[in-house]
């Protein structure tokens, strides 16, 4: 019996996942999918909810109807984790309210449509659902009814309320839903582009991001503002703060007790790894730190891209400056004597991340593009976490901004000092500086072009470094640095202190673009004495193998010495390097370093100059069937060289494409390659939806690592 005047009973509640994705542009994600699917929605715009109704009929004029929408473990309206949407029989005219609101869509007699809209400024995650019902005329009796599972609420950049609009489709469209990419490595002179799958829509992605915000402690209710919410994520993708983040960095070439960086072509593995076993993922280095921070923001909805900044300075003091010491007879410090807190560097390529937002905690114009970084090198707020910093404050030079836009304004444009013992007392550092340069950081910012995709070159590049500062050599240019400088203490002081002149010697070390491994090269220095006298010049040329981060791994060649140049004469140094003097002592990514440093005797003046190079190594071929079909197994064949006259240990291949089967093995263990061996292996793969598939391969050893390719193929039904 079914009392008339009792509370309305829902016997159940239904999301639309599907029906609902759909107009969400949440679709792709593969929660929406399995069975049971889990809604996926975006916040500020409407969706739709079905209760089932048992006994009866609603009765707008008897029954209240609750919609209560909860945020995290203490839920409060005031706090905005709790959301009170009460049925309105009606429709509501088409504003979008800071409230949660509920009008009546679909009325049967055993069921009930209810369209939903959040605020555009709820916090983002996983949210709970209950309906409670009471019956208006006297009775205090409430009925409860719960949606059986989570409801995630993400941002929306394609509504102007939301804080991450971005107005743009086609933006969109890769900045946000676009799950393979590229992110550039390598010195300037031999970039290249490196494919990454981020895989946002697979199902272990939202559950990992969640359980790393858990892991954050991040105040629920502060969930829903990008600015704090990606500083959160530039913190917990690095594990620096012992607070159990996602990836442990590692740059010693050693990864026996992890997985080495390099051996990762994509996010998922790694998200995938950190949510099963609860703990932080071995190992990462910075294009790694930023293909999981796209791939978390794309997740979430904020739209992200990762930059490569190619030839990239650590400021280690704030001076806005890279400080090169040396002793009174031209040998290099290690240490600088000036910081005992840690050394600057330059990197042949740094890797970090943009994301897209209103700034309102900022003056007027400082939205759009802002930087993040989750790779650990300096603290921020006594935490490795950076940014987000305004893009049009880094360019303006406007230090005094939020977040750490001194660092990333050194990053992409400091000069680079260099500074020589000083005997005579003259100067209060102890150092005089015999050289300035103006050009040589921020050779170039990348990122990959929307929706080109260039499997074989470079095409697919776009040349991002006029947003971060006005072209080099520029008054703006320099206006932009010294705005920086101007409000830094320390800085001020390493730009007041001027260059050592009497430079009637001209140097110039010539740029070496790159080698295929197993060539010599030459250390060459062009030297022009402009004077009318002889001039002794005391010469040092050097070869070293470094990591990609700019630390020293192997001296490979030196030689010095001192001659005399004629007046208005013209010498070439040059030291050669055969392939036997270096192969051995390449590191990881095979980069390299060639130095000079010259003193002219008679005037003092002193000169140095270095480059970075790279050491080519051959790619991967993949090739495939003109097409594939969904569901039906295909051979990829896959092919390279050892390009080295010894054997290849340990040697592992991984192949990763979104839409490939999960069941195949995403890693190959592969035997021993033996000295100069061409390597043919064929993997099977089995694609699980339409569309274009983008395959990824990598090889790696104990010997040799960073041997990749891709490919892409038409995947029909």
């Amino acid at each position: 019996m079914v009392l008339q005047n009792a509370p309305l009973e829902v016997s159940s509640v239904h999301l639309f996942a599907l029906e609902n994705a759909e107009k969400h542009h949440t679709e792709n994600f593969e929660l929406v999918h399995l069975e049971p699917a889990t809604p996926v929605l975006r916040r500020g715009q409407a969706f739709r909810v079905e209760l089932r109704l048992h006994g009866r009929a609603y009765d707008p004029a008897r029954d209240a109807v609750r919609l209560v929408f909860n945020f995290g473990p203490h839920p409060s309206v005031m706090r905005g984790t709790r959301g009170i949407a009460l049925l309105n029989p009606r429709a509501q005219p088409k504003e979008r309210l800071r409230n949660w609101t509920a009008t009546v869509a679909e009325a049967q007699p055993e069921s009930l449509v209810v369209e939903v809209t959040s605020p555009p400024d709820a916090p983002v995650g996983v949210w709970e659902l209950q309906v409670k019902t009471l019956f208006k005329e006297g009775s205090d009796a409430e009925r409860l009814s719960k949606y059986e599972g989570d409801i995630y609420l993400l941002f929306n950049p394609w509504i102007p309320e939301d804080q991450t609009f971005l107005d743009n489709e086609r933006l969109l469209e890769e900045y946000v839903l676009n799950d393979v990419g590229k992110i550039w490595v390598g010195p300037h002179t031999g970039t290249r582009g490196r494919e990454w799958v981020f895989g946002q829509f697979d199902a272990v992605v939202l559950k990992a991001t969640m359980y790393m915000l858990e892991r954050s402690r991040m105040k629920p209710q502060v969930r829903g503002d990008p600015v704090l919410l990606t500083r959160k994520i530039s913190q917990m993708v690095n594990s620096n703060d012992a607070d159990g983040g996602i990836l442990e960095g590692n740059w010693s070439g050693d990864y026996d007790d992890g997985t080495a960086p390099a051996a990762w072509t994509g996010s998922v593995a790694i998200l995938e790894e950190y949510l099963k076993n609860r703990s932080t993922v071995r190992y990462g280095q910075c294009w790694v730190f930023a293909g999981v921070v796209t791939t978390v923001c794309r997740a979430l909805g904020i739209p992200s891209r990762p930059v490569s900044n190619l030839v990239s300075a650590h400021d280690a003091n704030e001076t806005l400056s890279v400080d090169r010491y040396y002793d009174e007879k031209n040998m290099p410090l290690e240490d600088d004597p000036l910081n005992p807190y840690g050394n600057d560097s330059i990197w042949n390529y740094h890797v970090w991340n943009e994301v897209w937002m209103a700034r309102p905690d900022l003056p007027k114009g400082y939205g759009g593009w802002q930087a993040v970084d989750a790779t650990p090198q300096e603290t921020s707020d006594s935490l490795f976490q950076c940014g987000p910093a305004s893009l049009e404050a880094i360019r303006n030079g406007a230090v005094g901004l939020n977040y750490d836009v001194p660092f990333l304004l050194a990053e992409v444009n400091a000069d680079v000092m260099r500074w020589k013992r000083d005997l005579s007392g003259e100067n209060d550092l102890g150092y005089e500086r015999i050289d300035s340069n103006k050009y040589h950081i921020g050779r170039i910012i990348l990122t990959k072009q929307p929706w080109i995709y260039d499997p074989n070159g470079d095409k697919d590049r776009e040349d991002i470094t006029n947003t971060y500062k006005p072209q080099e050599g520029t008054k703006e240019e320099r206006l932009s640095l010294m705005n920086g400088v101007r409000s830094l203490e320390r800085a001020k002081r390493f730009y007041q202190v001027p260059d050592v002149k009497s430079a009637d010697v001209a140097f110039e070390l010539e740029d070496i673009d790159k080698i295929n491994i197993g060539e010599p090269f030459e250390v060459t220095v062009n030297i022009h004495n402009k004077a009318t006298e002889v001039r002794t010049v005391d010469v040092m040329l050097s070869s070293e193998s470094i990591y990609y981060n700019g630390i020293k791994a192997h001296p490979i060649k030196r030689a010095s010495g001192k001659f005399k140049i004629n007046p208005n004469n013209k010498e070439k140094l040059r030291l050669k390097v055969h392939a036997d003097e270096y192969l051995e002592k390449l590191v990881e990514y095979c980069n390299m370093k060639i130095c000079a440093i010259a003193t002219v005797v008679d005037t003092r003046y002193t000169w140095a100059d270095e480059d970075d190079f790279l050491v080519i190594k051959p790619p991967i071929t993949i090739k495939l069937p003109d097409t594939l079909k969904v569901n039906e197994a295909a051979v990829a064949k896959l092919s390279f060289k050892n390009p080295l006259k010894k054997t290849l240990t340990k040697c592992k291949i991984r192949l990763e494409a979104p839409g490939l089967i999960r069941t195949a093995r995403p890693v190959v263990q592969y035997r021993d390659v033996k000295p100069l061996e061409d390597v043919t292996l064929e993997y099977e793969v089995t694609p699980i939806k339409e569309g274009n598939l983008k395959l990824i391969a990598t090889f790696f050893s104990k010997e040799l690592v960073d041997i990749s390719g891709s490919a892409t193929v038409d995947v029909v039904s």
